[in-house]
């Protein structure tokens, strides 16, 4: 049998077929799947939900009042030994579109997204999360525990979607049409992983500024660190954040010909924070000599000292107000967790680093577990006929936005720019920060954009984005696919979607 042949036929043995439906939800309880114990069956009453724990003590999330009567199915997962992987799948009990919505996490996971799956189900989506496998908000589920790790990694995804899919099976009498992961920064890298490690799982996937190479980028994190706190007087301290970053927007706001208080390609900004260098002692809306080279280290991100290989890309001028995540007092504790995960040593200390000689280590642990930077695995998806829709903020201050740039080029040069082309798209938001919120339009419909690609063909070619200040709509501008920006027409509102086209570098 010739391999395209054996491929299909395998397709079509793990494609779900149609079963008898069960009579009603409660039935679900019924159901034995391997590995998996079901732990909750039951049918939720129109706008009735309320999660088992609000986060941070906040009230329940509005979405939750809206939400139409579904099948709430809640289980535990132990693919391996020591795998406790708790997952939750809600199933419209009417009005269903079709589609399975597996949804991403943030940070270490630990918790539900309760929050994206009612908005999804709202939608008509079936949807489905999960925990990532443990219930704390750092690293100290995977000391000693390898295979938990691997769970945090990528296998609680790929198990979520195995066992959503035999349960909409189950309840509906017929699997999802079509199957979507919807993920940013910890759910962009998990999104990037599923489609390279498991192609088979989803037709679309969503990857927002993508966490990924988690080690690189941790490693990059706390390159800054180093640099805020290399001499005593290196430190930024918050309250000059606000005044750099006006004086960066105002250097670079008219390089796209437009004043509008953003910077739509910083990657042509050269701000030089010497320009804000004290000249008659320290103030708030100066910089000292040891912080403007602090600032320009952060700029240019973390670099090996030996080989001079970027270890990291840089943050992109506009990030100013978010300084603190990688510049504060201390390491952020995501990128200590990291490590300290990756090289299972609960006591590693970050000042022990070396940006040369840890860094093959640290590779080579991370391909194996939480990284997904092989782009080469890619090209089973996107045979399958994947759709892969990449996003960033050109102002997170979280994750250096030319990281996702980077990535994007790297499938084009490896997968190949005529099998790629119409499989991968890349936008990125001028004046947005992390997966969402900044000065730029941030909110937009990425279920729309990625259904459309994988069910109508249509490519996105322009996305229409808002910014909202309160629960008002202020302004919209189009998204465009990379490296394309938004241009505008010469007339017209500067906040009106409508006066602006896509055009190429140069055009």
């Amino acid at each position: 049998m010739k391999r395209s042949s054996m491929f299909l036929a395998i397709v079509s043995a793990l494609a779900p077929s149609a079963v008898a439906a069960v009579s009603s939800c409660e039935d679900l309880a019924k159901l034995s799947l391997p590995q998996t114990e079901i732990t909750l069956v039951q049918t939720v009453p129109a706008g009735a939900f309320t999660p088992p724990q609000a986060p941070n003590g906040r009230g329940p999330d509005p979405v939750f009042r809206t939400l139409p009567v579904f099948c709430r199915v809640a289980a535990t997962l132990r693919p391996s030994n020591e795998s406790i992987i708790k997952i939750e799948v809600w199933l419209p009990e009417s009005g269903w579109n079709g589609r399975l919505e597996v949804v991403g996490n943030g940070g270490w996971g630990g918790t539900i997204s309760y929050a994206n799956l009612g908005q999804e189900l709202a939608a008509g989506y079936v949807v489905a999360g999960s925990d990532t496998g443990h219930d704390t908000n750092n690293s100290e589920f995977t000391f000693g525990h390898r295979e938990r790790l691997i769970d945090f990694s990528y296998r609680a995804v790929h198990e979520t979607a195995l066992k959503a899919k035999r349960i909409v099976e189950t309840r509906y009498g017929n699997g999802p049409r079509f199957s979507y992961f919807n993920g940013c920064s910890t759910g962009g890298r998990q999104a990037l992983n599923a489609a390279q490690r498991f192609p088979e799982d989803f037709n679309g996937v969503i990857a927002g500024a993508a966490a990924n190479p988690l080690t690189r980028l941790h490693a990059g994190s706390m390159w800054n660190t180093r640099a805020a706190h290399k001499e005593p007087g290196s430190y930024i301290p918050p309250e000059k954040y606000e005044p750099i970053h006006k004086a960066v927007v105002e250097a670079c706001d008219r390089l796209d010909g437009l004043k509008d208080g953003l910077i739509g390609d910083p990657t042509k900004c050269t701000f030089d924070p010497k320009q804000l260098l004290c000249k008659d002692g320290d103030a708030n809306t100066c910089l000292t000599a040891p912080q403007v080279e602090s600032l320009r280290a952060a700029y240019a991100g973390a670099v090996n000292p030996r080989t001079k290989e970027q270890i990291f890309p840089g943050w992109e001028r506009g990030f100013e107000l978010g300084l603190r995540v990688t510049e504060g007092p201390k390491p952020e504790n995501n990128a200590i967790d990291t490590f300290r995960a990756v090289l299972q040593k609960a006591d590693w200390d970050w000042e022990t680093l070396n940006f040369d000689t840890d860094l093959a280590l640290t590779d080579k642990l991370g391909a194996e577990t939480v990284n997904a930077s092989d782009p080469q695995r890619l090209k089973d998806f996107f045979a399958r006929g994947g759709k892969l829709f990449l996003f960033h903020g050109w102002s997170d201050p979280n994750i250096a936005p030319r990281n996702s740039v980077n990535y994007y080029e790297k499938v084009l040069d490896t997968v190949g720019g005529a099998q790629a082309s119409g499989s991968i798209r890349l936008f990125m938001l001028p004046g947005m920060g992390h997966c969402g919120g900044g000065e730029g339009p941030n909110t937009f419909d990425r279920m729309s954009v990625i259904t459309q690609w994988v069910e109508q063909g249509k490519a996105p070619e322009r996305i229409i984005a808002s910014h909202s200040t309160g629960a008002n709509v202020d302004r919209t501008r189009p998204l465009c696919p990379y490296p394309q920006t938004a241009q505008y027409n010469g007339s017209g509102s500067i906040d009106e979607a409508a006066n602006f086209t896509c055009k190429a570098p140069g055009n």
